[in-house]
């Protein structure tokens, strides 16, 4: 008999980034293991802020897809830098969410997607009451990750926050963690709180290895999100171009700057190219040497999902991050670490890479480690079998 299991989550397709990719994969993958799956989201609006074309004007769209249920839910969408109306974006999800909760039945199973923190309170909250098995899924731990980015002070508000993530860690039965740093933080406040490593692995078929083709230069690629916690804007203004191009594909909060970037300094060999679909990125990625990915500060819990994608693809990385995504590229030997925050050193470490010395080889042992060592179904199977 087909258990019924609910996911939470504030992103879904066709919404871009990982945190949509990742519950997605999460609900198939449960489907796909004898599970009724239905997702609960907001009518899609990221990164733009604005309600996607074929969703605007609607309070709730229902779909079927691939046998999963999706419902979108009302949200007042906002991208707004301005922090209460971002709060108002968050809250509106909040009510709509409640008032799914009032009208509709539940299931015994609920997973929850945290951050945003507000969300996951106000679906904790209400359906503890109902005495649901509710498993927190922690992607990035907040409000930390938002202290270290400057977004957050150590004031009123921040010790509010903190209440709100010690709740959701109460309240859940089983809480699961993308990275080892998350769950150290989880059982240092709740030592007894059950948890499970719950990584952001990919589940795509490998593609075939190919070799670039040598323009003389190092051609390194970023994609993604355009955010200010990945500091593409201010990586296009620090690296040293006498021996690279630089491609950018994604869009963001930081998309207008970089494109004013570019621009400007027509000189460089910075290129834009959008933001595309997530299968036509996996084949245009194949183009390039390298993949770079940086973080503007070390942030605590975080791992970036990209790791785990990239070496799927069997692309050589430039991590520039720190902390335990830079641990797994080493331990790995999935490509090459510049110290966090350190231009200086980032560029001597791109000056070491030449061209001519990446090779097919090097790039197949990359997508062997990570069909070996990376492995969705495997993962999913363990979680499966604790629900």
């Amino acid at each position: 008999m087909k258990k019924d299991v609910l996911i939470i989550t504030s992103y879904f397709p066709p919404e871009i980034g990982a945190a949509s990719n990742r519950i997605f994969q999460l609900a198939h993958g449960l489907q796909k293991n004898n599970f009724n799956v239905s997702v609960l989201t907001p009518l899609p609006n990221y990164p733009t802020g604005k309600i996607f074309d074929g969703y605007k004007g609607k309070f709730k769209h229902v779909s079927e897809e691939k046998n999963v249920t999706i419902y979108r839910l009302w949200i007042y969408a906002s991208n707004s830098k301005n922090k209460l109306l971002r709060l108002i974006a968050m809250l509106s999800y909040s009510f709509s969410l409640v008032w799914f909760f009032m009208w509709n039945r539940i299931p015994k199973t609920v997973i929850v997607q945290s951050p945003p923190l507000l969300v996951a309170f106000t679906s904790m909250l209400f359906l503890r009451r109902k005495n649901r098995n509710l498993i927190l899924n922690v992607s990035d731990l907040w409000p930390i990750a938002g202290l270290e980015l400057g977004a957050f002070k150590r004031n009123f508000s921040y010790r509010i926050l903190e209440k709100i993530e010690r709740y959701n860690y109460k309240k859940a039965s089983l809480v699961l963690g993308q990275s080892e740093e998350i769950l150290a933080h989880v059982t240092s406040i709740f030592q007894e709180k059950p948890t499970f490593l719950y990584r952001n692995f990919p589940d795509f078929e490998a593609p075939s290895i190919k070799q670039t083709s040598s323009t003389g230069k190092l051609k390194i690629v970023y994609a993604g999100l355009l955010g200010i916690a990945q500091g593409i804007y201010n990586l296009c203004g620090q690296l040293d171009y006498s021996t690279i191009e630089f491609h950018i594909y994604g869009s963001g909060a930081e998309q207008t700057k970089i494109e004013d970037f570019i621009s400007t300094h027509p000189e460089l060999p910075i290129f834009f190219h959008g933001r595309v679909t997530r299968e036509k990125l996996h084949s245009v990625l194949m183009n390039y040497d390298v993949t770079i990915i940086p973080l503007l500060n070390r942030i605590y819990g975080s791992v970036p999902s990209k790791i785990f994608e990239y070496a799927r693809l069997g692309i050589p990385m430039l991590y520039f991050g720190g902390g335990e995504g830079e641990d797994i590229i080493k331990s790995h030997n999935l490509g090459w670490i510049a110290n966090a925050s350190d231009y200086d050193d980032l560029n001597k470490v791109i000056s070491k890479i030449e061209v001519g010395n990446l090779s097919e080889e090097q790039k197949r042992t990359i997508q062997q480690t990570a069909v070996s060592q990376f492995d969705f179904n495997k993962q999913l199977l363990e979680l499966v079998n604790g629900l």
